[in-house]
């Protein structure tokens, strides 16, 4: 028979295991908890804020649920915790800080639930699951939906007042409304309270006692009820500038109608619930009731502490281990560029080329090594511009920026994107695959190519660049890399084949030149 002061210790044990537990994790994963606390400061996060209270609410309110059954340590838990430490070294390794939270959260979620088991982890399923909104998308991945949902939403903007019978046409995210033109930009491109309404759909399908399918069709419509009342505010925008003028788009008046459709769209979405109900009513469905532990019962013994302490203490020991490779090992060395960009020849055949810089602000958030910006014109006044970066070292927040990302940023409207591949000399292979863009930007059009000679090779896709990043700072100690970014204007006298001709026939002239300065 167990001695009942050994069941207290153990019950002890997991708080007092918490504390060395807090002191590792925050030293593992302070910069990217960091980060991420930072990053909710922008104005499209900053409704994380109210997401580690929400959970922490849940979880209290359904105290009741997850206490009616024994905690009972399982080695289950483990296996989170290693998943967590491999996207650790995925993401401080190749300088991806996305990848670093989902760590943070694989960590914590598996190290509870080795104390506390699987059937208690089961009834914390939703609150454990709705943390994971906290973690910011990755920069590449919210620029794209920021820029989809600008340009649905500025055509359900634009169809809405033709409805009105208004005068307004589209190009790109540019409305044109005959008097004035309106600029759908990021801050009213939707995503700024089309992820808060997910969310807030998350909660609502948590609280509505209905079939699960009618949680899930909830859910759902959020998506594109948000997007449409979106629309709407963006063709109230147009209504309102042709009485009060800027003020329309700007300030108190811009702050109060995003305020407005936001509280819209939440009653839409409770109102979606109640047609729900009352279309499909649950009719006489009996559901199985909550098992709840009678305090006149014994209750399941806890397993003491020789079989419970050991895969929090594996866990433990996992995080230690991270901790001293982290502080004592480097990974990454840099490695210097064979020829400093200065020395970049600004006469190509017969390309001229004129050197200009960029400001300090620019500098300090893009953290290359060196860089050459040079605009090249041939002798029919074509002109092709030339930005490469090199970087010695890639890191987290320090690493190669995608012009997926920095030319939407930029105000750029992808038209076409995808690769291209032609032969040449002097390229792995006497061959290159460059990632091809057709942009638009204020009535006009430019073709891009850009690609990433990484250590010997030539990529083009982010996850590419992550992965080899991963690979040859675990196994050759370099994360050196760079960026080669060509734009030329789609002139009014040419077609796309044309500017295609201009950059293929470059791109051919720079390769061997650019061999002589970016390390293999």
């Amino acid at each position: 028979m167990e001695h009942p002061s050994a069941g207290k210790a153990f019950r002890l044990l997991p708080w007092l295991c918490f504390l060395p537990f807090l002191a590792l994790f925050v030293g593992v994963f302070h910069g990217p908890l960091r980060k991420m606390i930072g990053t909710w400061g922008a104005d499209d996060s900053n409704y994380c804020y109210f997401i580690p209270p929400a959970v922490a609410y849940l979880i209290w309110e359904s105290r009741a649920r997850w206490q009616s059954v024994p905690a009972c340590p399982s080695w289950m838990g483990f296996l989170p915790v290693c998943l967590g430490f491999l996207f650790f070294w995925l993401g401080e390794l190749s300088g991806e800080f996305y990848t670093l939270y989902l760590a943070a959260w694989l960590v914590a979620v598996g190290y509870a639930w080795t104390w506390i088991g699987w059937p208690r982890m089961k009834r914390l399923a939703f609150p454990v699951l709705f943390s994971l909104s906290m973690l910011p998308f990755p920069s590449f991945v919210s620029t794209n939906l920021t820029l989809r949902l600008k340009l649905i939403s500025s055509w359900l903007g634009v169809r809405s007042l033709q409805v009105l019978g208004m005068s307004a046409y589209r190009e790109g995210n540019v409305i044109d409304l005959g008097f004035t033109k309106l600029q759908v930009v990021d801050a009213c491109s939707g995503l700024r309270f089309f992820l808060p309404i997910v969310v807030l759909s998350l909660l609502l399908a948590y609280y509505y006692k209905a079939a699960w399918w009618k949680r899930t069709a909830l859910v759902l419509m959020s998506v594109p009820i948000s997007i449409v009342t979106n629309g709407f505010r963006i063709a109230l925008t147009g209504i309102l500038y042709q009485y009060v003028g800027a003020q329309a788009a700007e300030g108190f008046l811009h702050d109060f109608q995003g305020w407005l459709i936001f509280m819209v769209t939440l009653g839409i979405l409770v109102s979606v619930m109640l047609f729900l109900k009352r279309l499909f009513p649950e009719g006489m469905e009996v559901r199985a009731p909550e098992p709840v532990r009678d305090a006149n019962l014994p209750s399941q013994a806890p397993p003491g502490p020789e079989t419970g302490i050991f895969p929090g203490a594996a866990a433990l020991i996992l995080l230690a281990a991270t901790l001293i490779l982290v502080q004592k090992v480097d990974f990454r060395e840099n490695t210097p560029i064979a020829r400093p960009f200065k020395n970049f020849p600004s006469r190509i055949g017969y390309w001229e080329g004129s050197r200009s810089s960029m400001g300090k602000a620019y500098l300090d958030a893009l953290y290359f090594s060196d860089y050459a910006m040079i605009r090249f014109r041939n002798p029919q006044g074509r002109e092709i511009h030339l930005y490469t970066a090199y970087y010695a070292s890639q890191s987290k927040g320090k690493s190669i920026h995608t012009p997926d990302s920095c030319l939407p940023g930029g105000g750029w409207v992808f038209e076409e994107a995808g690769v291209s591949s032609f032969p040449v000399a002097g390229a792995p292979g006497d061959r290159i695959r460059v990632k091809r863009a057709l942009m638009t930007r204020d009535g006009g059009k430019s073709l891009a190519y850009y690609w990433f000679p990484q250590r010997g090779r030539v990529l083009t896709d982010l996850f590419q660049l992550k992965l080899y990043v991963f690979w040859d700072a675990l196994t050759r100690r370099r994360t050196d890399g760079a960026l080669v970014r060509l734009i030329t204007p789609v002139y009014e006298s040419e077609r796309p084949e044309d500017a295609d001709a201009r950059l293929q026939g470059f791109t051919r002239e720079i390769v061997p030149i650019l061999s002589q300065f970016i390390p293999r």
